[in-house]
């Protein structure tokens, strides 16, 4: 009777025991785990706000607003087009027109100037351009998926080389910080001269070679004219590097030669 008793008396301590432990031991983890909830909170959102703002400013830095380049109408997409097949007949200035909007410097939109940066014309020039590569290849008897898929892959590698072009000119001169979406558009006008030189060799083929010199020259020209524009506004060094300049000028626009030809030999080696 004693032993059972006794061993009644140490199960019931036992468990009484163990319940107090366990009561405690949610109390403390109750309390350290808002601990460390509150302090991982805190340096959580330090370190993911300030990585957050980190990333924001370097995007808005080197992208700007991608809305600000689709703020076009109808009379700035003609008269955008007339100055880069022609641009020799430009009569006004090239200088961005600068806006102060609540004390704070910027540009203005394409729609209010002529001399900006879009992206409008360069993504519908580049879908023209596929437009026109698949009907060449039709009439040619050359057309298929793989031949077009070549095309747009060509198409995607020039632009890319025409931005990288773009970019180490500025940077060999050096540039300031151009936002990537500028050189982006202006890599992209290539499209317009790929374009016609398509539309000519669908007319007559023989017009090929000349049409192709003659979207180079304004090509060049154009690249010229508005490189020189960003050296002079953004740069401030156009004077310093003067020979270095004209030399990188140079061949910048000579580099449009084989990129047009590169774009207007649609389906070569196409069965």
């Amino acid at each position: 009777m004693y032993e059972t008793s006794e061993y009644h008396k140490r199960i019931f301590t036992s468990t009484t025991c163990t319940q107090q432990i366990d009561s405690l031991g949610n109390v403390l983890y109750g309390a350290g785990s808002d601990l460390i909830k509150s302090e991982l909170g805190v340096y959580g959102e330090k370190f993911f706000g300030s990585s957050s703002a980190y990333v924001q400013s370097n995007i808005s830095r080197y992208i700007s607003n991608p809305q600000y380049y689709f703020q076009v109408n109808e009379e700035y997409v003609k008269n955008k087009l007339k100055v880069i097949l022609f641009p020799f007949l430009h009569k006004g200035h090239w200088m961005r027109t600068a806006d102060l909007a609540g004390g704070e410097f910027s540009f203005k939109p394409p729609i209010y100037d002529i001399n900006a940066p879009d992206l409008y014309i360069p993504i519908m020039a580049f879908g023209t351009y596929l437009v026109l590569a698949g009907y060449f290849l039709g009439i040619t008897t050359k057309f298929s998926p793989e031949a077009l898929g070549v095309q747009f892959t060509t198409g995607l590698l020039c632009w890319l080389l025409q931005i990288l072009l773009l970019e180490a000119t500025l940077h060999s001169l050096g540039s300031g910080e151009v936002p990537l979406l500028d050189m982006v558009s202006y890599g992209g006008y290539i499209f317009v001269a790929a374009s016609v030189i398509l539309i000519a060799r669908i007319i007559w083929d023989y017009a090929f070679h000349l049409i192709t010199f003659f979207e180079c020259f304004c090509m060049g020209i154009f690249l010229i004219k508005t490189m020189k524009r960003i050296l002079i506004a953004e740069v401030r060094r156009f004077e310093k590097h003067s020979t270095k300049r004209n030399y990188l000028l140079l061949f910048m626009a000579l580099s449009q030669i084989p990129l047009l030809f590169w774009l207007g030999n649609v389906g070569v080696g196409a069965k």
